[in-house]
Order: structure tokens, then C-alpha cells, then sequence
């Protein structure tokens, strides 16, 4: 596997795949892998046209709001590149920052989420979703993707994801990976490993919740009772956790639905537990 971190060698090693009639395959991350990330390098690889799989780890400044967790972020590089060799990625893509922004172009956002890119987690962490689309882009333009793969567990960000592609990157398809999870159901997350063992054990009860009230929802109990409920059992199951939304939205649009909503929906939350703040979902069907 190749690692590269500028755009020149990018190009060359991808100008010999695409001549080669390989289908280019993009997995945007911002490193510290775990066995969600290599789901998402595992998904790339299947595809009818060879699939050469490139691995972008950038740890993007304008997605980070103040107070956020930039500079702690973790950074392992080396430990990623070991995985992606070990899992038959293509190439690593790891740029400079000067390489992802052009001189002049470091901190202007480019791209913008509109409405939707200013609730849920876009309330919770004002421009996290224009700093986003704005690095997607950028890494879009320089790797020229067929495809690109995203995790499902950040909802939001693969509805924006899409919703930019459809625009912009008419001819690029994006492709959304189920979550990965731990035996407990607790979403794998590079900022899990932040969380000390009573704090997980509090962040599980989230997916708990999650779970439970997907199945409530899908059995016809109105949404607006099952948010109190669970709300409330939060309160006694994960006194730790500071729970910021529990929120159903129509998986079209990602409108926020009433009770008397019918059709495919997601349900989120959103928790912070001690200085870790955690996000999952759960598709259902009402």
C-alpha cells in the first residue's frame, strides 16, 4: 500500500488506476482507525470494476468548534497505515494541510449545509456541517471519486454528504456502511476511547434507549411518549450522561416528524458523558 500526502503523487498513482479501468473507491476519515472505519474500507472493496480503494486521514481544523476536541484528536498514523496494509487498502492519502487548503484558501468554507445543517448536531456544534462539506469537497475535487463510502452512524453528515453529491458531484455515488458496534451495541467511535469504564457503561445505556424506543415507535406508541419515557429512564439508568436530543426525522428530507407520521425515519441521539459527547441512531420504519 502506498501512502501519499500531496497532490501530484495523488494524481499520478490514480491517473494508472483509472487506466487500468479500476473504479476509484474514497474513504474520508480523520484517522485513529478502528474495526468501523475497516468495515467501511471493507465495503469499498466490493464493486464489479475492481475497486482501488483510497483512504483519505485528515483531521480537519474547520469542523472543529471552539472548545471542541482538535488539538486532543487523537493522531495515530502509523498505527492506521498498519491496518489499511493488513486490510488491502490501495493507498493512504494523508495530506498536508496545505495540500487539502491552497495558500490563501486555509480556513474559508466553501460549502454551506443550509437549514438542515443547522439543527441537531449542527445546533449543538454551530458551522461543524459547513467546515465538513467544505473538506468533503476539497477531497472530492482531488481524488475524483467514483464512489465514496461513509459510515451510517453520523446520519446527518451522510444526508448532507448526499445532498452535496447530487448537486455538485452528479456522477459520484455515495454509499452509506451500517454501524458498526460492540458486542454491547455502543457505536465504535475513535472518541470512545475517551470514555473510562463507568462512563461506558453509562454510554451503553444510550444505545439501550435508542433500541428500545425503535421498537415502541415501529409498534405504533407515538413519538412524543416515547421521548418522555426514555428521557426520563435516562435520568435514572445514566445519571452521567447529559442527554442533548433524542429526535425523529423522515429519512427523505431529515424534517423532524409528528406523531402521526408514516414512512421511513431515523431515529438520534445525542449525549455528552463527562467531556465525551457520543451520537448514534437507528433507522425505523412507522
Amino acid at each position: 500500500m502506498k501512502i501519499v500526502d500531496n497532490e501530484a503523487d495523488l494524481k499520478n498513482i490514480l491517473d494508472a488506476a483509472r487506466a487500468a479501468g479500476r473504479e476509484i473507491v474514497l474513504v474520508p476519515t480523520m484517522g485513529a482507525l478502528h474495526a468501523g472505519h475497516l468495515s467501511l474500507v471493507e465495503a469499498a472493496k466490493l464493486g464489479e470494476r475492481n475497486p482501488f480503494v483510497v483512504v483519505s486521514v485528515f483531521v480537519n481544523p474547520l469542523q472543529f468548534g471552539e472548545g471542541e476536541d482538535f488539538e486532543r484528536y487523537p493522531r495515530t498514523l502509523e498505527a492506521d497505515a498498519k491496518l489499511l496494509e493488513a486490510h488491502a487498502a490501495d493507498l493512504l492519502f494523508a495530506p498536508t494541510v496545505e495540500a487539502v487548503y491552497p495558500a490563501g484558501s486555509i480556513g474559508k468554507i466553501t460549502k454551506h449545509a443550509g437549514r438542515v445543517g443547522l439543527t441537531l448536531e449542527g445546533a449543538a456544534r454551530p458551522g461543524h456541517f459547513d467546515g465538513m462539506l467544505t473538506v468533503v469537497a476539497r477531497l472530492f475535487d482531488l481524488v475524483a471519486p467514483d464512489r465514496a463510502v461513509f459510515g451510517a452512524k453520523d446520519a446527518q453528515q451522510v444526508f448532507l454528504v448526499t445532498e452535496m453529491a447530487r448537486a455538485d458531484y452528479p456522477a459520484l455515488t455515495i454509499q452509506a456502511a451500517p454501524t458498526v458496534r460492540e458486542p454491547t451495541g455502543l457505536a465504535l467511535s475513535s472518541r470512545n476511547r475517551y470514555l473510562s469504564t463507568a462512563e461506558k457503561l453509562q454510554a451503553v445505556e444510550l444505545f439501550g434507549a435508542l433500541r428500545a424506543a425503535s421498537i415502541e415507535l415501529e409498534a405504533g406508541v407515538a413519538a412524543s411518549e416515547v421521548f418522555e419515557a426514555h428521557r426520563r429512564q435516562l435520568e435514572i439508568d445514566a445519571p452521567k450522561a447529559k442527554l442533548e436530543y433524542l429526535q425523529l426525522v423522515s429519512a427523505k428530507d431529515f424534517e423532524p416528524v409528528s406523531d402521526d407520521f408514516r414512512g421511513q425515519a431515523i431515529l438520534l441521539i445525542a449525549a455528552k458523558i463527562g467531556e465525551t459527547r457520543l451520537i448514534d441512531n437507528l433507522e425505523v420504519l412507522i
